[in-house]
């Protein structure tokens, strides 16, 4: 090994060690108590290992519908946050003179605490003994009858959440989309014009593929971010979302260990397991695809 690759193993060594400790040690941490049966946080002991944990988890009703809330909201929030964000994107690029306006109220919400956008949400939707919430009001212009958005049927409780998922990530995603726009080479479009190309079709043929790395990075993250959704169910629903039907795994695990059925660290840790399983094999379904419709 040359002076230089020393060198640069030593500038790295801080992040490797970083992330070592707080990566690398905790992923095996869990892994291991994910395997440990009947464990006692108290005494710090175990009954014996094997994988009833993962068939505890699996057979709960509690984490079934946390996978369900979970999946649903991945499938929903995702792809219509993506598009939503790239169609107002094209707006605000085709908006010059106040194009620095709109981006920075579009980003106000991603500023924003997430809590507190969500109880001005919950104050939108709920419908108390006072008042039907101004969601309702406007929905009773049109004949139709009030809906309780927060305590209601699980349809509702679903839209919601979907609802302000979306809103809560949107301004994230028009912010790098619109950054993504500004970088494709004007000459392509020029050139495009001068064939007499319709717009649709510039836009299919050109902007996608120029901006198709930034495409697939926020449908990555947004998977990603998704899956790891907990504070935005909290903020609508409340601490006790078994009750309220509406908990997601990360919900599921955070009541393993510090809910009121929380002290079951192995439990939480195998769910924790399988949710990294879950990431990591759409991730790598992601990648796979990208290698043939992402352009770099």
């Amino acid at each position: 090994m040359d002076n230089n690759n020393k060198k640069a193993w030593l500038y790295l060594l801080p992040a490797v060690l970083f992330l070592a400790v707080f990566m690398v040690y905790p992923l095996i941490d869990v892994l291991v108590y994910s395997f440990e049966e009947g464990y006692n946080s108290a005494s710090q002991t175990y009954l014996g290992i094997g994988a009833y944990n993962y068939s505890y988890v699996l057979h709960d009703p509690y984490f079934l519908q946390a996978m369900k809330n979970t999946f649903i909201l991945v499938m929903i929030t995702v792809p219509v946050s993506t598009m939503l964000a790239l169609l107002i994107s094209l707006g605000l690029s085709s908006i010059k003179p106040l194009r620095d306006l709109y981006q920075t109220i579009y980003f106000l919400p991603y500023v924003t605490n997430t809590l507190a956008v969500g109880l001005v949400f919950m104050i939108l939707f709920k419908k108390t003994p006072y008042t039907d919430g101004l969601i309702n009001l406007m929905l009773a212009w049109f004949g139709s009858a009030p809906v309780d958005f927060i305590d209601g049927p699980y349809p509702a409780k679903l839209f919601v959440l979907c609802f302000y998922t979306v809103w809560v990530v949107l301004p994230f995603k028009i912010l790098i989309l619109t950054s993504a726009l500004a970088s494709v080479n004007r000459d392509y479009y020029n050139a495009a014009r001068v064939d007499g190309t319709s717009k649709f079709r510039i836009f299919c043929r050109i902007t996608v593929p120029m901006i198709s790395p930034m495409i697939f990075y926020l449908v990555i993250t947004g998977f990603i971010g998704a899956f790891k959704a907990y504070s935005d169910a909290v903020a609508l629903f409340g601490t006790d979302l078994n009750a309220a039907g509406m908990n997601t795994i990360v919900g599921y695990i955070y009541d393993m260990l510090y809910g009121d059925s929380g002290g079951y660290p192995s439990y939480a840790s195998a769910a924790a397991v399988i949710l990294f399983a879950i990431v990591l094999t759409i991730t790598c379904i992601n990648l796979l695809v990208s290698k043939k419709h992402v352009h770099y």
